[in-house]
């Protein structure tokens, strides 16, 4: 029997199962897809460790950004880490001074730039849809890559996947003994959930009621393409965020558990990245919907991703591509959900990161460590009494 049981093979369950098995854990992951799925399937896959703003977060970006830009050399593989810049379009009506007063709580204030010269940054920007952009520095990895080159890693190390769908977990008394999938049950003495937007729905079947939320998130992927975009390019003003923030008040809580609720009105953040292999994602749509199976209409998401798009990169949004779709889970304060529940104290969640590729390898260590009795500040302030309703 393993020491756990990890569930979800996306960047934070292979993160957490590689830092465990490294410190010598026996770990069983648990994936559904052999395929990457989810959130990290489809992200831009960009790594802001810009954007911290408090002693926490920007311990945990300095300590993200080290790994990624050493990670390629660790595990032996290339993740397409690279530096570029990160221009964030101002809409022509933008409260400027609001944006700029935000940013300025970063760990790296922005740069100011005009229309003409984002468009000089990133010649593909139609300088009739912006009034100007914030330059920041910025990172990219492949997660592609990264998920392969950290199961390689781990399998090497000793530790074992099984591509099965977890369906419940094992409950005995006040203990969670493991998980029952398809493929049959699998029992270990510790399980952490890292299913990320699935992890709510998985929990909730036990009768465990977390505060940890997801969005419908749809984008575009293209084919490798002659066009080149020099830079990553998203909204300063993040509407995914400010609809995220909008969805877990108490009131809305009373909503997530009964299906068929869509709480806002959907949300277009348009922006676009190329990948290496001159791959280019674009979008991005969010919806809040509470079935986190509910079915979606591409040809309409389409339409509407192209039409914000066009406003901001016309080229990029005239690419032929093929509509995607995934969860992603967010909290309540933008802070990943950490520690174990408080009925079953060998059951944890590791999941609900707005940034993983920031925080996730950082966490991740920082945990296996934790686990194994060594203090943790971060991991204790992180803890459990934030993210569970106990009813």
């Amino acid at each position: 029997m393993p020491d756990w049981i990890v569930i979800g093979g996306g960047i934070t369950g292979i993160a957490l199962s590689y830092e465990l098995q490294k410190i010598g854990c026996s770990v069983l992951l648990i994936e559904q897809h052999q395929k990457l799925q989810g959130s990290s399937s489809i992200s831009y896959s960009g790594i802001s460790y810009w954007g911290a703003t408090t002693a926490i977060t920007r311990i945990l970006s300095e300590e993200g950004i080290s790994r990624q830009r050493n990670l390629s050399n660790e595990l032996g593989m290339d993740t397409e880490f690279r530096e570029l810049d990160l221009l964030l379009t101002l809409e022509p009506e933008a409260d400027l001074q609001a944006i700029i007063n935000q940013y300025n709580h970063c760990a790296i204030v922005p740069t100011l730039l005009d229309a003409q010269e984002a468009h000089e940054r990133e010649p593909l920007l139609n300088t009739q849809g912006i009034s100007g952009a914030l330059l920041l520095p910025h990172a990219h990895c492949n997660l592609d890559f990264f998920v392969r080159g950290c199961t390689d890693a781990f399998q090497g190390l000793g530790g074992k996947v099984v591509y099965a769908k977890v369906e419940n977990l094992l409950i005995l008394g006040d203990r969670v003994t493991g998980v029952c999938t398809p493929e049959g049950d699998f029992q270990a003495a510790q399980v952490c959930v890292c299913a990320g937007g699935m992890s709510r729905a998985l929990l909730k079947k036990s009768g465990i009621n977390a505060r940890i939320y997801f969005t419908h998130a749809e984008v575009i992927v293209t084919e490798p393409v002659d066009l080149e975009l020099r830079t990553m390019v998203m909204p300063a003003s993040t509407k995914r965020y400010a609809l995220e923030a909008s969805t877990t008040d108490a009131e809305k809580e009373k909503l997530w558990d009964a299906i068929g609720q869509e709480l806002l009105p959907p949300s277009i953040d348009a922006g676009a990245i190329q990948f290496r292999d001159r791959r280019i994602r674009f979008g991005q749509l969010s919806r809040v919907l509470t079935d986190p199976d509910a079915a979606i209409d591409p040809v309409a998401s389409e339409v509407n991703i192209r039409a914000s798009v066009s406003q901001i990169l016309p080229k990029v949004a005239e690419l032929k591509g093929q509509w995607q779709h995934c969860l992603v889970a967010f909290s309540n304060d933008s802070l990943p959900l950490i520690g174990a529940v408080n009925e079953y104290e060998n059951l944890h969640l590791f999941s609900g990161f707005t940034s993983p590729t920031v925080y996730a390898l950082p966490l991740a260590r920082r945990f296996a460590a934790h686990v194994t009795g060594k203090t943790d500040e971060i991991i204790q302030q992180l803890s459990p009494n934030r993210f569970w309703n106990n009813k």
